[in-house]
């Protein structure tokens, strides 16, 4: 095993410094801002309590594959992903594309994906990418080796509590407060320049830091998942219905579905 995929399988997320050359990273821009210029069905502004800060978001935009396909076709991601997992296919997800900028806008609170989706394994896969040059203390951080721990309830993304669940009425935990006690956890995170790639695990516990007047953060995440990828419609955890592949799914089904990409790697 290579050292990047000991360190994926270990810690639940890589920095790799320079993954993308100036031509994908202007093709993972454009396909940024094709995001911005067709907003989905479930874009929105997170509320932050600034009245002049914009934290937008959009993801699982359904027609995605008009303005990513030939992105993703021709990047370096999915071999890469495929690399940390110790080869196999590929597919891709979905999309997920932020913008915070203005006034004082709020830091994204400590969550896990997975808490969101119906979808569990070892090969799943979210690749994190700047357009901006991000100091570590201004980056996206994890909890490290929390992929392998205990899953909790979704954020609310409450403005009051960070913490109060997506599902008050699902058996998983509560989210800890790990804002408010961060000595206590195994927290790391790097200095991002435009080019570097983040590759985490969706399970992984991670959070982002505000943003402040003057400075703009635009920031894409491309999701995969690989052979092992099952079906899992957790408490909470059906993920956007935007496609409805979970109808045609029960659990422990290989997850699976024409309107996933798959991907040459």
């Amino acid at each position: 095993m290579n050292p990047l995929a000991e360190a994926y399988a270990r810690d639940g997320v890589v920095h790799i410094p320079g993954a993308l050359d100036a031509a994908a990273l202007a093709e993972a821009e454009a396909a940024w801002a094709w995001s911005l210029a067709n907003p989905g069905p479930l874009a929105a502004k997170i509320p932050t309590k600034a009245s002049d800060a914009t934290f937008y978001q959009d993801l699982y935009n359904p027609d995605v594959l008009t303005g990513y396909r030939a992105m993703l076709q021709a990047s370096p991601i999915p071999k890469l992903v495929a690399d940390l997992w110790g080869g196999g296919d590929v597919w891709f997800m979905y999309e997920q594309v932020f913008l915070k900028e203005g006034g004082e806008a709020r830091r994204t609170p400590w969550h896990q994906d997975s808490s969101y989706l119906a979808v569990a394994g070892d090969q799943l896969a979210v690749a994190w990418i700047t357009f901006d040059a991000v100091a570590k203390s201004e980056s996206l951080e994890f909890v490290r080796g929390s992929h392998r721990g205990r899953l909790y309830n979704g954020s609310r993304f409450d403005l009051e509590d960070d913490t109060l669940p997506t599902h008050p009425t699902s058996s998983l935990p509560r989210l800890p407060d790990i804002e408010a006690e961060r000595d206590k956890w195994d927290i790391v995170s790097w200095a991002v320049e435009p080019g570097d790639l983040i590759v985490f695990h969706p399970a992984m516990l991670h959070g982002g830091a505000p943003t402040h007047p003057g400075q703009r953060r635009r920031t894409l995440t491309l999701r995969f998942f690989g052979d092992n990828a099952v079906y899992d419609p957790r408490e909470g955890g059906a993920g956007p219905r935007v496609s409805g592949f979970h109808q045609r799914m029960k659990a422990g089904d290989p997850f699976r579905d024409p309107h996933f990409l798959q991907l040459a790697v």
